[in-house]
């Protein structure tokens, strides 16, 4: 990877029916079938809650809407669902607010919003590695941050219950420089219409999102001149080149290592220091075992044999295997292979998660468990607060995750999407904005060493500016705050986070 007066859309515009009539006069025109209605806006629903959080009561009103995003003409194109929670015993004028959203591309908020930041906070057992008994149940969050900044949940267009309006393509918002735009406009507004523009702001992206926050640090600052206070990264990446292994892209294979060797401690196979380990393995992977790949077919056989050795090493499968594959290990591979043995499968998104294998002649993992445990408990919590507690009822579905933004149009011509440069145009105009990057040990969706190898390319930033970028690291993977161990520290990281007024 929810109550008040009940507020019921209707869509469907009204189609009038012709009664029976005696046939008009020849000379009277027929009259042309009435074309339907624009469906009315529905009205922003708005409650008044409370949570506890660190023994303290903080009431807040809660606002579930659908704000429109307009042509230059004024007439609508889209209407972005958002759930926005403003403290209301403080002065909201120059209170911190922080948009928040999720990835994909094709996520809703939800995760973010009933995983971590909100007030309600759906309740999974143990450590979040295993299965929710339906239906899915939710209840007070102290962890959350309301009582720091404000909160602004948004859904993209195609996602949540966001739609592009009747004379707009669904298409004209699927795409890496139209997403940024539209979710721009869509800040930019909810701003102007809270008269928040005093307020500091913070973006907080997911996965996906942490592209969508790096792409709108550089277009809210150049287009609207909104200068952020801060960027929160939350497992996520800026290049895609780090998580794309191909022919002649062995960057990837690198980035993942450190993360093979993290999963492999956790699980057992190897022993010792997780974070020694991890060091060595981000040094190895940067070093011999980037000059061997790039040797290809021209590394000698006992240099391969050598490298194959110490790749077992540090991830826990067999060299021979490793030499089979040329040194290269995927991902998806690595998730069918590690507890082959014990006939399990590991998650992509959190690799803590190791479920019965359902295919065991596949030498790749066929399923992600990890995605299969979080699905449909926040799916199932996510409508049932929205229609019980924010009094939100809508017709059509919520896409919590959905595959209707595809084709996605990554706007980069024989190359790789690569964001970095948009966050370090923007903190170079900003001084102040400062990032902070959130990682989880076991995730090998968005594993850390991409984020850390992408900041180091980053040679166009001030190198006074570098240190306002710093990292932090949870024993979780993907949704590492489903740990509540690490959504405690998730918490104490981002109140410190927003509440640092830099040098």
């Amino acid at each position: 990877m929810l109550s008040t007066p009940t507020c019921v859309v209707i869509l469907t515009a009204l189609c009038l029916s012709l009664t029976a009539q005696e046939k008009p006069a020849a000379e009277k025109p027929k009259e042309e079938p009435k074309k339907a209605d624009a469906a009315s806006a529905q009205k922003d629903v708005t409650i008044d809650g409370s949570v506890t959080i660190d023994g303290k009561k903080i009431p807040y009103k809660a606002t579930t809407g659908k704000l429109v995003i307009n042509k230059e003409d004024g007439t609508p194109r889209a209407s972005i669902f958002h759930v926005s929670y403003i403290r209301a015993d403080q002065d909201s004028a120059k209170r911190p607010v922080t948009f928040a959203f999720n990835g994909g591309p094709g996520s809703s908020a939800v995760w973010l919003h009933l995983g971590a930041l909100g007030p309600r906070i759906l309740q999974m057992p143990g450590d979040g590695t295993q299965p929710v008994m339906p239906p899915a149940q939710f209840g007070n969050n102290e962890c959350s941050i309301l009582d720091a900044t404000d909160l602004v949940f948004i859904d993209p267009v195609s996602t949540g219950y966001s739609r592009a309006e009747k004379d707009a393509k669904p298409g004209d918002f699927h795409g890496v420089d139209e997403d940024v735009e539209s979710v721009a406009d869509f800040i930019r507004s909810w701003v102007t219409q809270n008269k928040r523009w005093a307020s500091p702001k913070f973006l907080l992206g997911e996965s996906y999102g942490g592209v969508r926050a790096a792409g709108l640090s550089n277009f809210l600052q150049s287009r609207y001149a909104m200068s952020l206070n801060g960027v929160v990264m939350l497992s996520t990446l800026m290049d895609f080149q780090t998580l794309s292994p191909a022919n002649g892209n062995d960057l990837a294979y690198q980035v993942f290592l450190p993360t093979f060797a993290t999963v492999a401690h956790y699980h057992g196979v190897l022993q010792g220091d997780r974070d020694e380990l991890a060091k060595k393995a981000r040094a190895f992977a940067f070093g011999p075992y980037a000059t061997a790949l790039l040797q290809g077919n021209e590394l000698p056989a006992a240099e391969k044999k050598s490298i194959a050795t110490q790749l077992a090493g540090f991830t826990g499968l067999s060299a021979s295997l490793i030499e089979e594959l040329n040194l290269r290990i995927d991902p998806t591979r690595f998730r069918g292979e590690l507890l082959k043995s014990k006939g399990k499968v590991l998650g992509r998104f959190d690799a803590r998660v190791a479920w019965e294998d359902t295919d065991t002649s596949e030498a790749h993992a066929d399923y992600d468990p990890s995605y299969s445990l979080a699905y449909g408990a926040f799916g199932t919590s996510m409508l049932h607060y929205l229609t019980t507690e924010l009094n939100w009822q809508e017709d059509q579905p919520y896409e919590i995750l959905t595959g209707k933004v595809h084709p996605w149009r990554w706007n980069a011509t024989n190359g790789y999407v690569n964001l970095s440069n948009k966050l370090a145009a923007a903190m170079r105009d900003n001084p102040k904005l400062r990032v902070l990057v959130q990682c989880g040990y076991t995730d090998l969706a968005t594993p850390s060493d991409g984020m850390l190898y992408s900041t180091r390319q980053m040679l166009n930033l001030p190198a006074a500016l570098q240190k306002n970028i710093s990292f932090t690291w949870y024993e979780g993977g993907h949704m590492f705050y489903l740990n509540p161990p690490d959504l405690k520290k998730m918490r104490t990281d981002l109140v410190q986070f927003i509440n640092t007024t830099p040098e």
